[in-house]
């Protein structure tokens, strides 16, 4: 027995006759590389790579195990038994295939076996440990290699044998006809089957014999390959109930560990990952061997399984240059010359992804001496911003790192795919944008462009909004509408990124909210699935100023799929008041745990100057520290809260100025007595008029009307008059009336005014600017309405139609249409010191504040500098600069 198992070991390290494929180490050893830069063909895994759910799974597993595996695999076994409808008695798990083919060969007595080549090393290789006589069948490559059953019955007349088959074959990937296998097996019944579905779920429709075996038949099914699992090892063996009790007898006890019990349950019961495994292999392989048999001198075989056999069919030459030509470009293939039936001209490969697939084929070319494909062009390096939630100030860093590469030196440009906001902005060719997109392409000093903004999604309702691509509306949609429109939208998105990034050396794309929102990632486009396209490198940001920031970016981690996981370079904390040093022990776990380092943290950075992401954040900030101009002599303005607020940054320009308090209003006892109340813009104009009137507040602001001076802001304006009427359903329907302060009616229409304007305000005759972006007109009931903002250069007159707004006689009571008329800094400077009159306050005169993001972005920029490994976010881009910090 010694002696024998001497031969045995001899003929394993001197003929390597049983190496397998997937040997990574040794394969990046040859190829002078390491493993992680090793493209590995040799190992028959499934090219979707592990279910999404695997290390969620694990995790749980985790928690069991201090205790024993349970040493029957009950729950496993039941779900197997369950999908292939056999008893439980008749059924056994293992350590792996392997373990269980070992095993089969150490049961019924059998003296020798027939084995059918080319196959699986290991069946060769398993009877030998059993101490059994091993006589080989070739198969006929003419016939595509399928086992004959007439040759093998005939083998089998002269003593009974264990037969091992496998199904589809390993490693030609063809499969055989079952019903001739179960007949074979009737006529010969002290014989043994072993039939190897390892590969069989790879095959739609494959009949299986695990479910309709003879008597004696054993069939062998690996979770290894199909659920790209194979640090794991999981197989399962079923057979007649006898057997079964035999294989238990010979398996160590406690041979398959608790993760894998767990895991390989969930397997089983993952449908949807078995449907499109199926449907994606099909699809790879097919385009993979039309793209090989291409190749002159190569030819692939026919497959039915995730692999195929190929041959090099050039005269005078075999596999052996082919394979070390492919390990020089870092691609590792399974030779063949160990396979038993096979010459040294075959070689076996996986099929792995479209872009594994693509370097295979350009390597094949290249050795027969053909040009590779022409490369597509690189995608432009890419830093995406994502978050750990809503307002963890992903808008904010995008424009910091949209400025400092501009002070690199590079030309950079900014990208959302989809925004969700009523905060938006006119372009000058007319489009409308998200004004995030904007704040950041001043950062990178570019003309706002709707490209960097393709779809854009402004909330008429807490189920349903506007959708707008590529700045024009399409439509409103409720929710399942849009998710029915979102492959539409995306393609959008991937068009507008192309053509904007072509000409850029670097860009930045923010996503929105969370990439772990477990409801919204199978139709995301703005996340995770932008980033795949982008090919971007992801930073992950938290809100450390909430607390559970540790907490949060270690879940987010551990929700995303290893492919999402790979996109993270590290993390950013924001928002954070503190000594820094404090958060060491924090930052060591969260590498530890997450594998990516925390890459800076950003201090909270007050006076910022610089528009928010969105009215959650301008009214919480406003409300938590506060709006107070620096002097003592301040006007009060307040702004009315509204529901559906839209283009709140129109009153930014006044939270600067250092003689103005501004406020943030929804209830009519803090209104107070301000000099100004301000009724900002809405989404939904109708339904935020009836919420100031079912509150009070419309009937509080109205009762101002002689004790301050009011302005309405396009939606805002439109509620000051006496009617609003949606004769086309715009938003409601029907007639609804308004605030009264003006004699005004507004007609909503379904046309979207959306202009870039320039005007004269008629009381103080100054200049301003903004955007138009709303529905219907405007029009006086009285003529006692004034012409409040007319568009500039218009001589002789304005007339109604013509108007940017109207106003009282007195000019205390008006509104407008144009969105940004704050900004303009002498027009500011008026309206407050008009206020600072009214209140017997001296007029400040002098611009106290210009309202301009040009010291606020290099301000932003240096403190983001100051406190993120810039280098490190270099080298990720593949970028790396010299004197980053």
């Amino acid at each position: 027995m010694q002696s024998r198992k001497n031969d045995l070991t001899r003929t394993v390290t001197g003929e390597k006759k049983y190496d397998h494929g997937g040997n990574l180490r040794k394969l990046a050893g040859q190829a002078g590389c390491g493993c992680a830069d090793l493209v590995d063909f040799s190992a028959n895994i499934n090219p979707l790579g592990p279910p999404a759910w695997l290390r969620r799974e694990v995790a749980k597993a985790i928690e069991e195990v201090d205790r024993y595996p349970d040493p029957e695999c009950t729950e496993l076994t039941l779900a197997a038994c369950e999908k292939y409808s056999v008893w439980p008695t008749e059924c056994v798990a293992g350590n792996g295939a392997s373990e269980l083919l070992a095993a089969t060969a150490r049961i019924g007595g059998f003296k020798r076996a027939v084995i059918p080549v080319p196959c699986y090393v290991d069946y060769e290789r398993s009877c030998k440990l059993a101490g059994l006589k091993t006589e080989q069948i070739p198969l006929d490559s003419r016939k595509d290699f399928t086992p004959d059953f007439d040759t093998l019955s005939d083998f089998l007349e002269a003593s009974p044998a264990l037969v091992f088959i496998a199904q589809p074959n390993n490693p030609t990937g063809t499969a055989f006809d079952p019903q001739e296998l179960r007949k074979l097996a009737l006529r010969h019944p002290d014989s043994r089957f072993i039939i190897d579905e390892s590969f069989a779920d790879f095959v739609p429709g494959l009949e299986r014999l695990t479910g309709q075996r003879p008597p004696n038949v054993i069939t062998i099914v690996s979770l290894t390959k199909f659920y790209a699992i194979p640090g794991l090892r999981l197989g399962l063996a079923f057979a007649s109930a006898e057997i079964i009790a035999e294989l238990k007898c010979v398996l160590p006890c406690w041979s398959v560990n608790t993760l894998a019990q767990k895991v390989g349950l969930r397997c089983l019961r993952d449908e949807e990952y078995q449907r499109r495994t199926v449907e994606e292999t099909i699809r790879l392989r097919e385009e993979l061997v039309h793209e090989i048999n291409l190749v002159p001198g190569i030819q692939a075989l026919p497959s039915q399984a995730n692999f195929m056999l190929c041959q090099v069919q050039r005269v005078g030459m075999d596999a052996e240059g082919l394979i070390n030509h492919l390990l020089e470009k870092r691609i590792a293939v399974r030779h063949c010359g160990n396979f038993d039936g096979l010459d040294s001209t075959y070689f076996r490969i996986a099929v792995r992804t479209q872009e594994e697939n693509r370097t295979l084929i350009n390597g094949l070319r290249s050795f027969s001496g053909m040009e590779p494909e022409a490369a597509k062009k690189p995608k432009t390096p890419a830093l995406m911003i994502q978050g750990t939630c809503s307002n963890a100030g992903k808008s904010i860093l995008a424009a910091a790192f949209c400025r400092i590469f501009l002070q690199d030196g590079f030309r950079v440009a900014p990208f959302k795919a989809q925004n969700m906001s009523l905060n938006s902005f006119v372009t000058d060719d007319g489009l409308e944008m998200g004004r995030a997109q904007v704040t950041q392409a001043a950062a990178c000093k570019m003309k706002p462009d709707v490209r960097m903004n393709p779809v854009l999604l402004k909330p008429g309702s807490d189920t349903g909004s506007q959708v707008i691509v590529m700045g024009r509306p399409v439509g409103n949609m409720k929710v399942l509408k849009y998710v029915e429109y979102k492959p539409t939208a995306f393609e959008a998105a991937k068009a507008a990124y192309d053509s904007l990034s072509a000409d850029r050396d670097i860009m930045v794309i923010e996503g929105a909210g969370s990439p772990a929102e477990i409801n919204l990632k199978q139709h995301d486009i703005v996340n995770m699935a932008m980033a795949e396209y982008a090919q971007a490198k992801v930073i992950i940001t938290g809100d450390i100023d909430r607390g559970g920031v540790f907490a949060s970016l270690a879940g987010t981690m551990d929700l995303l799929e290893p492919a999402e996981r790979r996109m993270v370079c590290g993390f950013l904390l924001n928002k954070f008041r503190g000594d820094a040093s404090l958060l060491t022990p924090a930052l060591d776990f969260t590498l530890s745990h997450t594998g990516k380092p925390v890459l800076g943290t950003i201090p909270y950075i007050t006076d910022l100057g610089l528009p928010d992401e969105d009215s959650v954040s301008f009214k919480e900030d406003i409300r938590k520290s506060g709006s107070r101009g620096k002097r003592s002599d301040c006007v009060d303005i307040v702004c009315i809260d509204l529901p559906r607020i839209s283009n709140f940054t129109d009153i930014d320009a006044l939270r600067n100025e250092p003689d103005v308090d501004l406020r943030i209003v929804d209830r009519p006892e803090d209104l107070g007595t301000p000099d100004a109340v301000i009724l900002p813009g809405s989404k939904s104009t109708i339904s935020d008029l009836e919420h100031l009137q079912k509150t009070g507040l419309a009937k509080a602001v109205a009762a101002l009307r002689d004790k301050s001076v009011i302005v309405g802001i396009c939606g805002g304006f439109q509620m000051m008059g006496s009617f609003i009427g949606d004769p086309e359903g715009i938003e409601s329907g029907g007639t609804a009336e308004g605030m009264g302060l003006l004699p005004l009616k507004t007609t909503l229409a379904a046309e979207k005014t959306l202009n870039r304007t320039e005007g004269i305000h008629s009381q103080s005759k100054m200049e301003v600017q903004g955007y138009e972006i709303h529905h219907g007109k405007t029009e006086p009931l009285l003529p006692t309405v004034r012409a409040a903002v007319v568009p500039k250069g218009i001589t002789g007159g304005v007339t109604v139609s013509k108007a940017l707004g109207f106003g009282s006689k007195d000019g205390r009571i008006w509104g407008t249409y144009l969105h940004g008329i704050f900004d303009a800094d002498p027009f500011r400077r008026w309206f407050i010191d008009s206020l600072r009159a009214e209140k017997g306050l001296p007029k400040l005169e002098k611009i106290q504040s210009a309202y301009g993001m040009e010291e606020a972005l290099d301000r932003l920029a240096e403190t983001v500098r100051q406190n993120v490994d810039m280098k490190a976010v270099y080298e990720a881009l593949g970028l790396a600069r010299n004197g980053c910090s």
